[in-house]
C-alpha cells in the first residue's frame, strides 16, 4: 500500500539526516524498529520467509538496544515480538507481549506509546 511505501521513504530520509553529527547507533536502533513494524504490516497475511527474517533481525537489534537502554527500548522490543507472535497466530503470546509493551511504555513515561 502507499502507507508502507511512504513509511520506507521517510525511514530512509530520516537516516540520511540523523546520521550527520548524531549518534549513528541510536539512529540505527530507531530505524530497525520502524523497519520491523513496516515490514510486518507490509507482509501481513503472506507469512513469507522474508517477513519472518526481517522480524527476526529487527527483534535481535531491539534486544541489543534494550540491553543498553532498557527504559527506552524494551517497550519497542515487546511490540515487535507481539507483532511477530500475531503473524504466527500465537494470540495468547501476542496479547502478553502487547501488555508487556504497554506496561513498559507506561513505566518509562512514554504516554504516546501506551496504545
Amino acid at each position: 500500500s502507499g502507507y508502507t511505501e511512504r513509511c520506507q521513504y521517510y525511514i530512509e530520509k530520516y537516516m540520511s539526516v540523523i546520521c550527520i553529527g548524531h549518534d549513528v547507533r541510536l539512529a540505527t536502533f530507531q530505524m530497525e524498529f520502524y523497519h520491523g513494524l513496516n515490514s510486518i504490516d507490509k507482509y501481513r497475511g503472506k507469512n513469507s520467509f522474508k517477513c519472518r527474517e526481517i522480524a527476526r533481525n529487527c527483534i535481535s537489534t531491539m534486544k541489543e538496544a534494550a540491553a543498553n537502554s532498557d527504559w527506552n527500548f524494551t517497550n519497542k522490543l515487546c511490540l515487535l515480538e507481539a507483532k511477530r507472535q500475531s503473524l504466527s497466530y500465537n494470540h495468547r503470546q501476542a496479547i502478553a507481549s502487547y501488555d508487556a509493551s504497554i506496561t513498559s511504555a507506561r513505566k518509562s513515561g512514554f504516554i504516546h506509546e501506551q496504545g
